[in-house]
Parts: structure tokens; sequence; C-alpha cells
């Protein structure tokens, strides 16, 4: 597998990856998360493009088998200024990963792309659903620790909120 930046030629195949997502999270106890906005909406990734933040995992053969949004800087994700439940654990500029989803044609599809987001500035916050235990289980697996709560803007769950830093 590998990792390259997502092109205006893939977003069909992203979108089919998110509604399989959709289904897998509804599924196994997660029918909130991306459903009922049928989230998130190919105009989003048309901008990560443009952005230069939106990635995929390509298989051996090729073929596109997992998508995420990641960025790296100081300050840069909004909805992680406010934590309640809890506190980051390190001040220092972080990588942010977002909408990662994988189509399940291959194991540990979420496992390598976050190990690569990871490996691009040792120092990454997620946030994931209360109800997404799947990813929670991922997230623990790869060491990252539970901060506490987060909101964002797309709906009005709490997320719980996740670090992984070489500092910690």
């Amino acid at each position: 597998m590998r990792i390259r930046r997502t092109e205006e030629s893939d977003v069909s195949r992203v979108m089919e990856i998110y509604a399989h997502a959709r289904q897998f999270m509804a599924e196994n106890g997660n029918p909130n998360q991306w459903g009922p906005t049928c989230w998130p909406p190919e105009s989003l990734i048309h901008q990560d493009i443009r952005d230069g933040h939106s990635y995929v995992c390509v298989n051996d053969e090729g073929n596109v088998i997992g998508t995420f949004f990641f960025i790296c800087g100081e300050d840069i994700e909004p909805t992680y200024r406010q934590i309640t439940e809890g506190n980051w654990k390190d001040d220092s500029a972080y990588g942010v990963v977002h909408r990662i989803a994988s189509d399940h044609s291959e194991r540990s599809i979420g496992r390598f792309c976050l190990r690569w987001a990871y490996e691009q500035c040792g120092h990454l916050r997620i946030d994931t659903h209360g109800d997404n235990t799947v990813m929670q289980g991922l997230l623990e697996k790869e060491g990252f620790k539970h901060c506490g709560t987060i909101y964002v803007e797309e709906d009005e769950y709490p997320r719980r909120a996740y670090e992984k830093s070489e500092a910690i």
C-alpha cells in the first residue's frame, strides 16, 4: 500500500468509499456519525483536493482502497480549541486526520493511513463519534490517548478526542 494526494479523477471512487463507510458504520452501531447528513459532501472533497489536504490509500495493484483528510501545522483545527472533560497533552504543532474511510477490501487500511500521517509530523489529533467503537479500538491499538470531548459544527453529537505524540 502507498499514500498519495487525491486527484480529481479519484472523486467518484472516494465517494463510493464514503458510501461504503456510512453503511459499515450503521451496521456496526454507529448510524449517526455520517449517515443522517450523508457526510462528507462531494463539494468538500473537491475543496480538500484544491487545498492539498485530501489523500488516498492505493493498493499494490493501483486501486484506491482508502481515503482521508490530513493537515499539519499550528492550531489548525478550530474545533480542537475547546476540549471538555479533559485536555490535550501536547501543545506543539500537530497533524489532524479527518474523514478516514476504507472499502475494507484489505486488512489494516486504516492503520496504514494513520501510521503514514503520524510519520509526517510525530503528533496527531483525531476525533470520532462516541458510537464509533471500531475507530476507538483502532486508535487505542495505535497508541492514541483519549483526551476529552470536542464538538463539531456538522451535528450536535459529542466527539471523543484522541491524541498521539512523541512528547507524551
